[in-house]
């Protein structure tokens, strides 16, 4: 891959080999998309000193810092500032699928030694290397695990310039989610009454879910199935509906495609009203109030089906909170398959406005009242 190098400084030309923060951190960005389509892992390396990385010291340190790197590292590896003066990034691409940890164990072994035989002490102390490797290496199965935001500098780096969308966001989610719970009080005692008395079991439906780089949160929704129902139907339908593979669309009576378990036994008379109208959802106005939702983002997913996402699932997770509705809901819903249901997700966070999602919200009535594509 052809890199754009940054100009080269007369005094200190071995600044010609790195690249300025900006190009740097664009290139990060299109290594992880290459690695999504390649599956091949790359590492990020990177060093970290507030004094020794500035190129007008008096000792020459940071010359020192900058041969070590190339004695231990490839030439085709990718160097430049992730932080300018301060961060100093190496992008170790091309390595094998399972080698992630390996590699950053030689790496550290190779960067450490090189920085020993060319740096005081004093000046070794200063310096505090890390290593990153993608895709990472997520607890999928549980849902432990988080990503390391250190890999998405255009999805973590953009709080100043966005700052105040977000705090307008998070107000209008705690404003919206406080209204409509005082407004829809009595609809919800409502519901609350009719599902005890028609089935035996808890009121809501508490479920482990995925939200913002990983985190785990308790998803609340009202009970719409048997109480103690086995959830391996579920877990088998969704496995099939995100590979693609099997059956997973069923046919309606106006000819259109539903993406969506249907005819599940699990689900009571009730909640399937709930299910048709939305209903069931209420109750995760809470967790936005909460601060683990939005109003508006992308659906949550259980832990057992990042095991079979792929690396560039994973993406809908990051730039936005999960949310009660979104672009999914409104264009649509259960009537596209998984990958564009993650196109939409993927369109939300790259163009999120606050006017897009009074847009959602103001089209979410009409989507739920027709039901196209709930069952």
């Amino acid at each position: 891959m052809s890199v754009p190098e940054s100009p080269p400084d007369e005094d200190h030309p071995s600044q010609a080999y790195i690249l300025a923060e900006e190009p740097f951190l664009r290139t990060l960005c299109l290594e992880r998309k290459r690695t999504e389509r390649s599956h091949r892992r790359f590492v990020l390396m990177l060093l970290q000193s507030d004094g020794l990385l500035k190129a007008a010291d008096n000792d020459g340190a940071f010359e020192k810092v900058l041969n070590a790197l190339s004695r231990s590292t490839r030439e085709t590896d990718i160097k430049g500032w992730y932080e300018e003066g301060c961060v100093m990034g190496v992008i170790i691409t091309e390595i094998g699928a399972a080698e992630g940890k390996s590699v950053a164990n030689a790496l550290l072994n190779k960067v450490t030694s090189a920085l020993c035989g060319t740096l005081s002490i004093e000046q070794i102390n200063e310096v505090s290397l890390s290593f990153h490797v993608f895709p990472e290496d997520w607890d999928k199965q549980n849902g432990g695990g988080q990503a390391d935001s250190t890999l998405y500098p255009n999805v973590a780096g953009n709080g100043n310039s966005r700052r105040f969308s977000r705090l307008m966001k998070r107000s209008m989610d705690i404003a919206g989610s406080v209204f409509a719970l005082t407004t829809l009080s009595p609809l919800l005692l409502l519901i609350s009454l009719i599902i005890k008395l028609t089935s035996r079991g808890p009121v809501l439906f508490r479920q482990v879910r995925v939200g913002q780089y990983g985190k785990t949160f308790t998803f609340l929704k009202f009970r719409s199935m048997y109480f103690a129902s086995d959830h391996a139907v579920h877990k088998e339908y969704v496995k099939e509906f995100i590979s693609g593979s099997g059956d997973s669309g069923q046919v309606q009576h106006n000819g259109r495609p539903v993406y969506k378990l249907t005819r599940d036994p699990r689900i009571t008379p009730v909640g399937r009203l709930l299910r048709k109208t939305s209903l069931d959802e209420l109750p995760q106005l809470l967790n936005v109030l909460n601060g683990e939702m939005s109003l508006v983002g992308p659906r949550p997913p259980i832990p057992y089906e990042l095991e079979s996402y792929d690396i560039w699932h994973n993406c809908r997770l990051l730039a936005v909170k999960p949310g009660i509705t979104g672009l999914w809901q409104v264009r649509g819903r259960s009537r596209v398959k998984f990958d564009e249901m993650v196109r939409l997700d993927l369109r939300y966070a790259t163009s999120w406005s606050l006017w897009l999602d009074v847009k959602i919200l103001l089209q979410t009535p009409k989507a739920v009242l027709t039901g196209d594509g709930a069952v």
